[in-house]
Parts: structure tokens; C-alpha cells; sequence
């Protein structure tokens, strides 16, 4: 499947150049900070060096005031709380910090993550019921809460007051809860938008702490977790999420909490974690827990304080993980089969599965896996409690959420955002959903959202790559949304004749790059499933390519390398 190269614009020339002199850095690399919104040295200082002091002040969100106050009243009384979270990682990093932050104050104090088979997703009737039969009068939800406007009627007509932290799109009425923490609702002022469920449940505790004089330094041994949630939750690397995504690695890498260090040592990183290591090692074992059995084992590691126990939790939570990749990968051979075997399956502009044997907690990951191969809209459906119920996964730059919302009618329940979301409607309406959606996708979407977009920051000549600039550029870490590692592109390089086919099925490449004949200047390059493009490369032709620039260590030794996302050679053109 071909890829389309999106180059950004190219910052204002003038503005590039004073950032450049001023900084004493070369003009691409000034240029990657205007992109990023870096203007001035004094941006450039905030943006390199974060301090914890940029933090907003938690009051400026919305019913804060009312929040701390129920919560205050609660301790005051010797009321039970409970703390209530989603079961996937945001949802419970959040329940292990606000209910280990709880736990140093006071004694009376629970928490609850519901069954993502029998509750679903959010706040259940069933996990009301359970405050109230263990006589819970404070309910503080964490990752969700937004839409559930009916149980928390329910939940008031049982005697429980109930503080909403979320940051989800809230839908036509805000639960009347006794607080509503959600920056994303109407009449909100908090100046940053996108905090996780996690970022959320840290400004209350930090709320809290101000007017019980705790300082601060009390709580921001939690950030490990704050970190966790935000790499895990994709949201968007900026602002003040950047600010506690960065000292929340830090602590990650010097003290993490004994369950998140645990959860390192199983997943083998033995160098500084990053996002990407969150993302991909450490986020899907903790998700593994809910997806596989319950998220409250998830949670049980994390409040930890015993190391023997949490290294118990963490090899049965590691198991749990094998576990999903084998069904997953399982289910998404069957659901690549299901389509290659139909015609119009393989000609639509979105791929709508359903099988009710499909394991609930593992579709999600099968519907981004089948993207990689068909890459549209997708929803995969299996059978819970009587209905189908599915996730859907979206394509860079189309919005999933309003093509769902537009079959409403055909559904019991929906949410998410604009490129992930989850639904719920009865068996007898999965045809006419399969068509309502297909026929809505295929009326909005463009020919290019349905390629694979790469998203290039700038051109860059293989002369301006040496140590020194590898050095400036990864101090715009932590990498995440809306601050991705850079992508350069590069024209009519070639290989010196060294490049040669790896792997176990020689389907990469290990190349040696020239661009300029006349220079003896090289650059090692790998291409991971780019094989397809050896023979033409291999007779010294001519080609464009568009890659990251990352430091390869083996052995003890350090050397400078390109990992080439695609390849273009005149053909492709």
C-alpha cells in the first residue's frame, strides 16, 4: 500500500533565522521549534526546560471549590469513599493515585474498578450497588463519568454523593453530580484542555493539598503514574501535559513506585524508559489486566507497598499480556480471512466484523492491527450480555465519532472521540448498521485519508546530521501527540553498495547512505519491511526517502542511524 508524504510548512523565514542566531542552532532545527509554536528563546527556555511551577492552578477548574470541600466534609464525618475508575490504564493509574493519596490521609476509603464483561464500560448500576451495600457516601469517579447521567441519578436517590473526574466530551447534560471536574464541559475556564483521566484525578489531590497546606512535594511522588496514563491514553504531549509527562518519566526512571518498577523489570527496559516504552511495554501489560480478567489486579499492583507481592502481581499481570497477544492475534488472522473471503468486504471504504465468540476485551487492538492492512474505519463487534458491542477504530484525519453518531438510532449506547470509540447496538441491528456506516464513510471520506499518511517536519541533507544536532533534537522529549519525534526527508540518496536484506525472512533492509557522490560521507540506515525495494537500491539508483534520526547502541558502542519509514523511488512518483 503506497504512503502519502505530507510535508508541514515550513515555518515564517525570518522568524526561523532570529530563532536560529539567537539560540546559536542550525535553521532546521529552529524550524522544528517554530512548528511546534517555539517563537522566542524565552519559549524556547519554557519548552526545553520544564518546571513543575508551570503548572495551572487546580482551582481554575471548573467546581473544584465544591469538590474539595465534599471531599474535605467526608474525612471530616469519617465517610466511606469509594474511588471509581475505568479499567484500562488511565483509568487505573488514576484509582491507584487518588486512592493511594487518600489512604496516607485517611483510613475509609475503597476503590472500585468494574468487570469489562459483565458491567461494561464506565460507571455501572451494579458498582453503585456496591457503595451502597458497603455504605459509601462519597463516590469519586476517575476516567469516566461524563455521560453517566442515569446512575448517577440512581447513585443519589441511594444517599451518595458523587465528584465526576473525567476527560471525555461530555453529551447533551452533565450528570447532576455534586461535581463535575471535566475541563472539556461548557463553562469551564481551566486553560488546558487535555489532561488524562489520570491528569484530572492529580489536580484534585492537588487541589486538596493546598487547603490541607500539604506540600506539594507529597505529591509529586504520584506523577509516575501521571506519566503512565498520558503516554498510555495518547493524548497530546503539550502544555501542561508536557510538564508532568516529563517529570513524571523522570521519577519513572529514578524512583517509580515498587508496582510500576516491577512492571519495568518484566518488560526487560533496562535503559531510561520513554513514552514509546510506555506506550508499547509497559501500557499494554497493565491494560492486559482488565482485557483479560479485571482491571482491579491492574490496580492492586500499583498501590503496592510490598515488593515480594507486587512481583506476583506483575509476572500473573505479564501472563495475562501473552495471553492477549496470542488471542489477538488469533482473532485478527480469522478477521483478515472474513474479509480477503468477500468481494465487497475487500472493495468497501470500511470493514465492519462481527463474530460473538470474539473475545471482548482484545477487539479494540484487533480493529487498529487490521488497519495496518486495510486502512479505513473500523469496527470489530463480538456478544456481550445479549447485544453486540464493539470498538471502532478510525484512519489519521477522519473523524469516526460523527460517522458513529450518524447510526445512532440503529444504538443501545456510544463514545469516544474522533478516532477511537466504542458502541453498543441489538444483534438485529448489525446489518443495518454495517450499511448506514459504510454508506456515511463513504460519502465523506477523501481518496487521500484512505492512504497512510506520513506527516514529514522537514527536508534535511544528510550534512546536517552529526552528533550535536541528535543531541538538540531529543531534548524536545518526551515525544507523544502534537510533539512527535521529527521526520526529515531526503532525495536521491543511494546505497554505497554494502546494503544488504535481514531479518528472519530478509523482508528489512541494512543500508548504507550516501547523498552527494562527491562527499565519502555515509549514514547507516535500516527499513523494516521495505525488502520489495532491495534490487532497485542494490544497483546504486537514485531514491527519496523519509525517516528519524535515533542512536544505535550494540556492544558497547554508539553510532548514529536512520530508521526509514518509507521509501520513493521515481516509479513511486
Amino acid at each position: 500500500m503506497g504512503k502519502r508524504w505530507v510535508i508541514k510548512e515550513h515555518g515564517d523565514n525570518i522568524v526561523v533565522r532570529q530563532l536560529a542566531v539567537a539560540l546559536g542552532v542550525s535553521e532546521s532545527l529552529a524550524n522544528l521549534m517554530v512548528q511546534r509554536n517555539i517563537t522566542s528563546p524565552q519559549e524556547a527556555k519554557a519548552f526545553f526546560s520544564p518546571d513543575l511551577s508551570y503548572l495551572h492552578d487546580p482551582f481554575l477548574m471548573k467546581d473544584m471549590n465544591i469538590a474539595v470541600d465534599r471531599l474535605s466534609t467526608a474525612i471530616k464525618k469519617n465517610e466511606k469513599i469509594l474511588v471509581y475508575g475505568d479499567y484500562d490504564v488511565d483509568g487505573t493509574t488514576a484509582v491507584a493515585l487518588v486512592y493511594s493519596f487518600l489512604k496516607e490521609q485517611y483510613s475509609n476509603v475503597e476503590y472500585y474498578i468494574p468487570d469489562r464483561y459483565k458491567e461494561g464500560y464506565g460507571v455501572s448500576f451494579q458498582g453503585i450497588d456496591f457503595a451502597v451495600a458497603n455504605n459509601c457516601k462519597l463516590l469519586i469517579t476517575l476516567d469516566c463519568g461524563i455521560k453517566a447521567v442515569e446512575k448517577i441519578k440512581y447513585a443519589r436517590t441511594k444517599g451518595i454523593d458523587v465528584i465526576v473526574c473525567d476527560h471525555h466530551y461530555p453529551g447533551s447534560e452533565i450528570p447532576a453530580a455534586v461535581a463535575v471536574l471535566d475541563p472539556k464541559q461548557p463553562g469551564c475556564s481551566y486553560p488546558y484542555k487535555e489532561l488524562s483521566g489520570c491528569g484530572v484525578g492529580f489536580k484534585l489531590i492537588h487541589a486538596y493539598s493546598r487547603i490541607q497546606s500539604i506540600p506539594f512535594s507529597s505529591i509529586a511522588n504520584y506523577l509516575d503514574l501521571v506519566a503512565v496514563s498520558i503516554a498510555s491514553d495518547i493524548v497530546p504531549i503539550t502544555g501542561e501535559n508536557r510538564v508532568l509527562a516529563y517529570f513524571g518519566l523522570k521519577q519513572l526512571n529514578e524512583s517509580p513506585r515498587i508496582g510500576l518498577k516491577e512492571i519495568i523489570r518484566e518488560a526487560e527496559v533496562s535503559r531510561a524508559l520513554t513514552v514509546e516504552d510506555i506506550v508499547f511495554k509497559i501500557g499494554p501489560r497493565i491494560n492486559a489486566a482488565g482485557r483479560m480478567e479485571a482491571g482491579s489486579k491492574a490496580v492492586e499492583l500499583l498501590v503496592c507497598n510490598d515488593v515480594k507481592a507486587a512481583e506476583g502481581f506483575s509476572k500473573e499481570i505479564s501472563s495475562f499480556n501473552t495471553e492477549r497477544r496470542s488471542i489477538d492475534r488469533s482473532i485478527t488472522t480469522e478477521a483478515m480471512r472474513m474479509i480477503s473471503d468477500n468481494q465487497r468486504s475487500v472493495n468497501a471504504r470500511t470493514t465492519v466484523l462481527y463474530n460473538p465468540s470474539w473475545k471482548k476485551g482484545v477487539i479494540g487492538i484487533v480493529a487498529s492491527r487490521l488497519i495496518e492492512t486495510y486502512y479505513r474505519p473500523t469496527v470489530i463487534l463480538t456478544e456481550s450480555n445479549g447485544f453486540a458491542t464493539g470498538s471502532a477504530r478510525s484512519v489519521q484525519g477522519y473523524d469516526l465519532y460523527q460517522a458513529i453518531e450518524a447510526c445512532s438510532d440503529l444504538l443501545e449506547s456510544f463514545g469516544g472521540h474522533m478516532f477511537a470509540a466504542g458502541l453498543t447496538l441489538k444483534k438485529e441491528n448489525i446489518q443495518p448498521f454495517m450499511e448506514r456506516f459504510e454508506q456515511f464513510v463513504n460519502s465523506t471520506i477523501t481518496e487521500d485519508q484512505l492512504l497512510p499518511r506520513v506527516s514529514i517536519d522537514t527536508e534535511l541533507s544528510f550534512n546536517e546530521i552529526n552528533e550535536e544536532f541528535f543531541k538538540i533534537m531529543s531534548q524536545f522529549q518526551p515525544f507523544g501527540p502534537e510533539n512527535m519525534s521529527p521526520i526529515f526527508v531526503s532525495r536521491n540518496v543511494f546505497d554505497t553498495g554494502s546494503g544488504k536484506m535481514v531479518g528472519s525472512n530478509g523482508e528489512h533492509l541494512k543500508l548504507d547512505l550516501c547523498q552527494d557522490s562527491s562527499t565519502v560521507k555515509s549514514i547507516s540506515a535500516i527499513a523494516f519491511n521495505q525488502a520489495n525495494h532491495f534490487e532497485y537500491i542494490r544497483d546504486g539508483n537514485p531514491f527519496d526517502i523519509c525517516y528519524s534520526i535515533e542512536m544505535n547502541e550494540f556492544r558497547g558502542n554508539r553510532n548514529l542511524q536512520i530508521n526509514i519509514r518509507d521509501i520513493r523511488t521515481p516509479e513511486d512518483k
